[in-house]
């Protein structure tokens, strides 16, 4: 579905605060006639979906801030950087603008303005950073920045690489050029959102651009939007899977110390109970114990030592029933930490290899305890959960919690009789006949109208939007006005355009001045708005 190339940089150690928060996403849009006539309407839907979800998720927030810019024959900020959760009605406005975009005629780009979105982006967002200091509501130092291009994306990556080589990009933790292709899915069999492969560090930058390739259809580019939801920190691995020793005894040659699987940890799916609306959300979202999210935020909230899974013994992979695993499943994979040295993570890798390898073929799965399902000060023997951890045919494991004997109720199985009544089961069999038969089910294809229904719930506050951000959905197609978004910094330089005269340095810094007055203002307003009846 996509192809690309993905590296990870080795950024400064974080503090335990840092490990885990999530990254600040700069997107910036690279416009290019006429395809942007068929990629308009296919992103903003794919947006529209993404942040539907995201503003609607409870719980620890897996988004920070966002911001949007477009590049057309000049940089243009659609959107300054605005925290996700609770401003779903700004977003859907900065997404109606973008439906807005002129789609024919012809753009005359200047060669700078891709660099200068960039440049100006990661400006705003140390402003932004260091005008929320004082409050300690931004705690991340570092910046994700994605350019969505139509055209070829190695020329993107050289032109970025030549314009960006005096630009400081410390700040940068991340620098994509995802390209746009015309291909359509044609078969929906996975969610995964990228197919990695190696990749060169810049030599100009000193620091890697990834270039991915996506399909231009809605599904490939929400899949992508919702990598952005992952912990996809490489600061340090999630778990350690321990083995005992006797078990590897020719590879560890020693008896005395456990083999130590560095893993990553991944959601499979999101919990519903962390959307608005469910019955058990409120009673789940951020507890510990809840059976959704036990090993995920565990692991999550360990920063020291690590989350650790003991293996105790084997089990037979058809000798686990169903009805026994219980909760959301997660994925196991090698660590991609980068404070672990290249051979470190290579025999960790191999290691992992080997132990998917050979569970399938002796068709086994691992019985493993974690760390205390129940804390408290005052217990002597806190309860412990237990996991089964399963392999496939991928380089991943998937763990499942598993019932113990105290969480277990008494239940009746009646063996079933070999034969039922034969009208019974005419009946039946006819019935069933009627049905269609498909291979293998593939969520892709299955639609629940979630994202409509959660847009339908931020409804209410579109009336407290504020008239700034509505007015600009006002304007004829094709035509925005001037003063888009109140940034938090004044913008950079740029190629004046035809018709307007520059402005005086006098004029641009008071312009700036009124730039963040103006953000200020609009922060202490939303707070009002949110406060009162």
């Amino acid at each position: 579905m996509q192809h690309g190339r993905a590296t990870g940089k080795r950024p400064s150690a974080p503090t335990p605060m840092q490990i885990y928060e999530p990254l600040p996403r700069l997107l910036v849009v690279h416009i290019a006639l006429p395809s942007w006539a068929d990629i308009c309407p296919t992103l903003c839907e794919a947006l529209q979906n993404f942040f539907s979800l995201a503003c609607s998720l409870m719980g620890p927030s897996r988004m920070s801030l966002f911001s949007l810019y477009i590049v057309r024959n000049q940089h243009e900020c659609i959107l300054p950087f605005v925290q996700v959760k609770g401003n779903f009605a700004r977003l859907q406005a900065c997404i109606s603008e973008l439906r807005m975009l002129q789609r024919e005629g012809c753009f005359r780009p200047q060669d700078a303005s891709l660099q200068l979105a960039v440049q100006d982006g990661l400006q705003q967002f140390k402003q932004h950073s260091r005008h929320l200091t004082k409050s300690a509501a931004l705690t991340c130092t570092s910046l994700e920045i994605t350019v969505l291009t139509s055209h070829p994306g190695k020329e993107v990556v050289k032109q970025l690489e030549e314009g960006l080589k005096d630009t400081d990009l410390v700040r940068v933790r991340r620098l994509q050029v995802v390209e746009v292709t015309k291909e359509i899915l044609q078969h929906m069999d996975s969610a995964s959102p990228v197919e990695e492969s190696g990749s060169d560090e810049s030599p100009i930058l000193g620091t890697d651009i990834d270039l991915q390739t996506i399909d231009n259809d809605v599904l490939s580019m929400e899949v992508f939007f919702k990598a952005w939801l992952h912990n996809s920190g490489t600061d340090q691995e999630h778990v350690h899977l321990l083995l005992p020793s006797r078990c590897f005894n020719s590879v560890t040659r020693a008896r005395d110390n456990p083999m130590c699987l560095k893993c990553d940890l991944q959601e499979r799916l999101l919990s519903p109970s962390l959307l608005p609306g469910t019955a058990d959300g409120s009673l789940r979202m951020d507890d510990p114990k809840g059976d959704f999210s036990t090993l995920y935020q565990m692991a999550s909230q360990t920063s020291v030592s690590r989350y650790k899974l003991q293996v105790i013994k084997a089990l037979k992979s058809s000798g686990v029933c169903e009805s026994l695993t219980y909760g959301l499943p997660f994925i196991l994979r090698p660590t991609s930490c980068w404070q672990l040295d290249w051979d470190e993570l290579e025999t960790n890798q191999q290691h992992f290899h080997a132990l998917c390898h050979s569970l399938l073929k002796r068709e086994w799965l691992l019985l493993a305890n974690g760390e205390p399902l129940i804390l408290g000060h005052s217990q002597r023997a806190p309860a412990t959960a237990f996991y089964v951890i399963m392999p496939s045919g991928s380089l991943t494991l998937l763990v499942k919690a598993v019932a113990t004997r105290e969480l277990m109720l008494p239940s009746a199985f009646p063996l079933l009789p070999e034969e039922p009544p034969g009208d019974s089961l005419k009946v039946v069999e006819s019935l069933l006949d009627g049905l269609e038969v498909e291979p293998t089910y593939n969520p892709l294809q299955v639609r629940s109208h979630l994202y409509s229904h959660l847009s339908s719930t931020f409804a209410p506050l579109q009336g407290r939007l504020h008239p700034s951000w509505g007015s600009r959905a006002l304007g004829k197609a094709g035509q925005l006005h001037t003063h888009r978004a109140r940034a938090t910094v004044a913008p950079l330089p740029m190629t004046p355009a035809t018709r307007r005269a520059p402005k005086t340095p006098a004029a641009s810094k008071a312009s700036s001045e009124a730039f963040i007055l103006s953000s200020e203002e609009e922060e202490e307003g939303e707070k009002e708005a949110h406060s009162g009846p």
